[in-house]
Order: C-alpha cells, then structure tokens, then sequence
C-alpha cells in the first residue's frame, strides 16, 4: 500500500510535468504562428493548465465558499477566451500551473517513523502463573503479574524489579549512552532492553499504559498541533478577488470598454505571489542540501526562521554517544597507572558489558594472561590476572567479596558530581583504585553552540541522563538551561510549554526517545548519521552527516530566504499595481498585460535563484 502511495504521487508529479511541457510548446507555437493548425494552439495550454484550475476553484466555491488564488486566475481565464485572447488565457494558465507544481514539490512529506516505533514493542512476554512460565502475547500482560526477562529480550512492559540482577539498556526511553544496573527495587521500562542477567519484575503498567505505548500515541498526535503554513496569495485571496472585480468593474462602466476591464483581471493573477514563496524555499533547499542537510518537509525552512530556542539532546547529538574512560586514578600507592589500566582492561576482556568494553578499547588490548573469569550481571566482572585476582565493577561487588568500598567512593566523589561513571577495582582484596568513565563531547560542540547563540537564539540542553551528567556538559557549553533526567514526555511538554508562551522551538536530537519532541517542536532536526531511523522519520529536516557545525548557516538562511520572499511578495505587489494603472488607461492589452506579469514572475525566480548559491558573509 505505501508503494502504491508513493507510485500515484510521483504519477502525478509526473503527469503535471508533461503538461507543462506540451502547454509551453503550444504557447511558442501559437506567438510564432508558423504552423497551419485548425485553431490557435494556445488552447492546448489553456485544456491542459487552465480547466484543472477552473475546476478546483468551482470545487472550492461550491463545497466550502473556499476563496483561493485560483477563483481570480479563472476569472482572467474566462474572461479573455470570452473576447478572444487565447493566448493571454494560455499564458496565465501555464504559469499558475508552474507555480502549483513547484508548490507541490516544496510541500512534499515522507514520513513512516510510526511503523518503526511499533516494532520495538515486544510481541510476548514470560508471566509465571502457579510457578509456571508461561509465553503470552505482550498485550494480555496484567497489571500486578510476575513477568520473567531473560538476557537479550524487550522488557515486555513497566514494572519493578522483584528478583535478579542485570543491566538495562534503556536508551530507547531516556537516550543514555551507558547501560544501568537495576537490581531488586528498581524500576524498569517497557521498551528498554535486559543486556546480561535474567530478572523478575511486578508488572506496575501494561498494554496501553506503558511507557512505549505511550511514546507511541505522543508521535502520533504531536505533528497535529504543528501549524501548518498557508501560502500567502491563498491567504489574501479574497481580498485580492474582491480588488480585482471591483477595478475591472468601474474601469468598464467608466471607460465603456471591456477589454480593458479584461486586462486588468489578467495582470491582477497572482502568478508572481504565487511563485514568491515556493521558489525561494526549493532554491534555500538546494543550498541546504549542500551544506549536508536533508529537508524532508517543504515548509521547514519558513518555520525555523522564526524560531527563539535550539533544543539539544545531549547523548549522540552535541556528545560522541560513546563511553570514554576519563581518568585512571591509583589509591593504593604501590599501584601505577598504568597497571590498574592493565589490570582492569585483561579483566574486561571477555566482558559484553559496554562499560567492559570501553575499557578495553580505551585502555588497550589484553596483553597480560587471563584465568577464572566470571561475568556478574548488574555487578561486574571477576578474573585472575597474571595470578591476581581482580574484581572490577560496581560497590555492591567489592561489599560482595568482603571489600571495602568506602574509601574508593570518597576519592570517586568529584567525579561522579561531574557525571561520569565509576568502574571500581579491587586486586587480591584490597581497594586498588578506579577508573571513570563518561561520554565525550563532539569536537565541535562549543563552537555550534556559541555560533547559535550569536544568531539570537537560545540553546537549551534537554536529556535523560542523569542530573551531574548533564550540568558538566552544560557546563562546558556555557548553555545556562538544562533539563535533565527527562522522560520523551517531559522533553514534548517542555516544548510545549515554551511555545505556548510564544516562544517557538527547534529540537536537536538523535534518538527514539526524542521522536515526539521532533514532531511537536517548531521544527525537528535529527542527526542523520548516528540517529536512528525513527528521530529521522519524526523531523523535519536531517542533518546527513552529522557535522553540528553547519546548524548556524542553517539558521542564517532560513532568515535569509524569508528576507527574500519578503522582497519577492513587495515586488510582485507593485508590479501587480503599475500594471493595474496602465491597462485602467489602456496602455496595456491582456496579451501585453500577461507578458508584463509574467515577466515579474520571470524576475521572481531569478531573484530566488540567488539562494542557491548563498552563504554569509560573516559566519
């Protein structure tokens, strides 16, 4: 079905372009008059072009009084075949039919983020009844049942943790970048994803009221309070018909003729005001899409110039998305370094935890013998190292096997207030020292941001991490307002709060977690090259390859191409004017009248053209 969706629009797209085609052929036959056909050939253009027109505008009319550009375009239409100026009609025909079709193309939308999003609800779940595992449809979970996670598997829906330890990937609900251990007592998502140890859980909600779920109905429902834009003729289409009538009407009874009642309907079509708007964005597009970006709804560009705030996710978009070990920090003196790194890393070495793994990339490769390993879901891992036995993990580890881990903490205290991650490390018994870890910033972070803040809008720092972790990024940007520990709903209501307050909103992101926030925001921008497809379906624009730097030319042209219209919408005013004057004196006829407008059409789109190739002077 979506295939055949497709197929038909690109049919159309199709069938308007061979239109427009054979109507410009026959409109240079007609001017040059050199072959003997049995009619003027401009009607060809006036069949193909001008009756779709009339149509729509009778449709308008009738169903819903809807006043459009259109009704005063089939006006002129019939009004000039009435006295005989075909190829006047087959002009204006033609040029709002160019303008409908660029109209089209600039308005186009692709979305499909919502059938994504469904599939990473889990189809089943493990719920023990009488001591019994039993596999269910996920949808016929209960409320207050045990439900069994088994490594590997979607927790099924949200709950608390009753028996057993792990560590969860819950990325796809809050962003983070590191897994969370949970143990008994904690909550978990539905959604989110059991990495290594199996663990029961009280199911606390499910169905419709889980987490995912309700992510889900939040993309669903957020595009529908985005403000869809109307083009500008459209808009003022009454007012403009209103005009037209009346000029043409007095200038009959005053003048006694009617050609020049004609003339003025044909110059007043609003092909220019038409053209203004579309011609800028598809030429603002093109220059987008140089710089990286992939703008996949046609009105984005005219929505972000008016924007006061740049939402950013933290994880995968202004940081690398990946855990890097910080610093490698000894207390026991006799230790080095370099041999608690050693250590730790040859003790990780067959860890599938992704803090194990970080260390060992970070750190190096095993080098030293391995011996005895074990892997400690939600705790850590345990080796013998060249004859030592290493412990590395988290404090409930050490206390497990009889070591203290209260002087490790104080020492690790700075640096958890700096958001990073601690691997604890004990060597024959004794607290060696630890390692931290925690997500980089992208080099090129701070310079985005701070060339942001120069265009006059606002970073704001919206992320599911936790609170220190997101102030020392915060921090190192210099963006003085940050929301952290934010559920997908609390990341669409912030936006929505900030823009009932008429301040408008662009969000930055990259996860699925931040896929209402893309739809309800002003404009949406997804990191195209580490996002997933779902952040990039909800968005409105897509930065391919991920550089944050090229955001603030983004923001600069958009404000640009809306600078550009203005001046196209003025010019195509006055024109519209001039040209009333000369045809209420009789200085123009409809055909001289069609080219003269047109001509400001012409004029419209070499003006817009200009965006192309466009980038500021003092970026």
């Amino acid at each position: 079905m979506k295939q055949l969706e497709q197929f038909l629009a690109w049919g159309g797209v199709r069938k308007d372009v061979v239109c427009l085609v054979l109507s410009g052929l026959a409109l240079l036959v007609s001017l040059l008059d050199r072959l003997p056909l049995p009619f003027d050939a401009a009607w060809i253009a006036i069949v193909l072009c001008g009756v779709p027109i009339i149509l729509e505008a009778v449709h308008g009319l009738v169903t819903a009084f809807d006043i459009k550009a259109d009704v005063l375009v089939s006006l002129a239409l019939v009004a000039s075949v009435a006295i005989g100026e075909t190829f006047a009609a087959g002009e204006v025909a033609f040029i709002m039919q160019l303008g409908g079709l660029l109209e089209e193309l600039t308005v186009a939308r692709a979305r499909a983020g919502i059938e994504k999003l469904v599939r990473l609800t889990p189809c089943t779940a493990r719920v023990l009844r009488d001591g019994q595992e039993v596999v269910l449809p996920a949808e016929q979970v209960r409320v207050g049942e045990t439900v069994r996670v088994l490594p590997g598997e979607t927790v099924p829906a949200d709950g608390v943790v009753t028996a057993g330890r792990t560590s969860i990937d819950q990325a796809v609900m809050t962003g983070e970048s590191l897994p969370v251990d949970k143990g008994p007592g904690d909550e978990v998502s539905s959604g989110a994803v059991n990495q290594f140890g199996s663990f029961d859980m009280e199911v606390t909600r499910a169905g419709e009221d889980s987490a995912i779920q309700r992510m889900i109905r939040l993309v669903q429902s957020a595009d529908a309070g985005k403000a869809k834009i109307v083009g500008l003729a459209d808009r003022w289409a009454t007012w403009i018909v209103v005009i037209a009538l009346t000029a043409a009407a007095l200038t009959w009874l005053i003048s006694g003729q009617l050609i020049r009642a004609v003339t003025i309907l044909v110059v007043f079509c609003p092909c220019s005001l038409v053209l203004a708007t579309p011609t800028a964005i598809m030429a603002a597009i093109g220059n987008a899409s140089r710089h990286g970006f992939l703008v996949r709804e046609g009105d984005a560009l005219e929505r972000l110039a008016s924007v006061a705030q740049a939402a950013f996710d933290k994880t995968g978009t202004l940081t690398c998305g990946t855990p890097q070990v910080v610093a490698v920090c000894p207390l026991d003196p006799a230790v080095s370094r370099e041999e608690l790194a050693a250590w730790t890393a040859a003790a990780e070495g067959r860890s599938e935890h992704p803090l194990g793994k970080a260390i060992v990339r970070c750190c190096g490769e095993p080098a030293l013998p391995v011996s005895d390993f074990q892997m400690l879901p939600g705790r850590g891992v345990r080796a013998v190292v060249s004859g030592r036995e290493i412990l590395a993990g988290n404090p409930v580890l050490l206390e497990a096997r009889g070591v203290s881990a209260e002087d490790l903490a104080r020492a690790a205290a700075a640096w958890v207030d700096r958001g990073c991650t601690i691997t604890y490390v004990a060597v024959d018994g004794v607290p060696a020292g630890f390692l931290a870890l925690s997500d980089t910033l992208r080099p090129e972070a701070a310079a985005t941001v701070a060339a942001i803040g120069e265009t006059g809008v606002t970073p704001v720092l919206l992320t599911g991490d936790h609170r220190q972790a997101a102030c020392t990024i915060a921090r190192q940007l210099a963006i003085s307002e940050v929301r952290a520990q934010c559920r997908p709903e609390d990341k669409l209501q912030y936006i929505r709060e900030v823009q009932e307050k008429g301040r408008l909103v662009a969000m930055v992101g990259d996860g699925v977690n931040d896929a209402p926030a893309l739809k309800t925001a002003r404009v949406g921008i997804a990191m195209g090259g580490v996002g997933s497809d779902i952040a990039v379906d909800a968005a409105d624009i897509v930065l391919v390859g991920g550089d944050l730097r090229e955001l603030p030319h983004l923001l600069r042209l958009s404000r640009r191409m809306m600078k550009t219209i203005r001046w196209n919408l003025s010019f195509s005013m006055l024109l519209n004017f001039v040209a009333i004057v000369l045809a209420m004196t009789g200085i123009l006829n409809p055909v001289v009248g069609a080219l003269v407008h047109n001509a400001g059409s012409v004029f419209v789109m070499i003006h817009s053209a200009f965006l192309l190739t466009w980038k500021p002077r003092n970026p």
